[in-house]
């Protein structure tokens, strides 16, 4: 018996190969690194278009909670660093008791304007801003709690005040935003200021 092969069709001369089915736009069932790799990039736009929402209501949340921490005596273990460096400030004219209620609702205040922003945000950040030059200064005002002897490592207390930088890199942002947004808003499209009147 002869064995039969088949030849493969060759496409006549002059003419193209075919071209393969166009891809059809939905999700590739066989290929879940694809589809990880979409939900990933919806993800990092959904953040990034709520980025700085999330900055300011993390920031202001951890003002929140230490603020109501100082209201409950001995509940804060930064409670009587903050008094000692406010007594100094203050050059003990004012009661301890007077200086960790007005932290205590000074920071209150900041977390919740952080988390309400609107209108309370500008002043809430100015308040922060200040707050912050006060928090640094415990590192020149304390400097035995702040630093170890014969050493410029921070000590713990003073690594709880060092790492506020991030707190200020954050707010930073926030504050660029608030005042660059109001000072596009308050410009007409000429350039002049839509404050000034005439």
């Amino acid at each position: 018996m002869r064995s039969h092969t088949a030849e493969p069709s060759l496409p006549p001369p002059g003419s193209s190969a075919p071209e393969p089915p166009p891809h059809k736009p939905g999700f590739d069932h066989g290929h879940p690194a694809t589809a990880g790799a979409r939900a990933l990039q919806r993800l990092a736009d959904h953040v990034n278009t709520r980025a700085l929402v999330l900055l300011r209501a993390t920031v202001g949340i951890v003002f929140l909670g230490f603020g109501v921490l100082k209201l409950f005596p001995s509940a804060s273990p930064a409670e009587q660093l903050a008094v000692d460096a406010a007594t100094k400030m203050t050059l003990g004219l004012v009661p301890e008791t007077v200086l960790l209620l007005s932290l205590a609702a000074l920071e209150t205040a900041i977390g919740i304007g952080l988390i309400a922003g609107g209108r309370l945000l500008r002043p809430t950040l100015v308040a922060f801003f200040l707050h912050m030059g006060g928090v640094f200064s415990t590192l020149l005002l304390l400097p035995d709690a702040m630093w170890q002897p014969h050493s410029p490592a921070p000590t713990m207390e003073g690594q709880y005040v060092v790492k506020n930088v991030v707190l200020v890199a954050v707010c930073l942002v926030v504050a660029a935003d608030a005042w660059g947004s109001g000072s596009r808003s308050s410009r007409r499209p000429d350039g002049t200021d839509r404050t000034t009147s005439g």
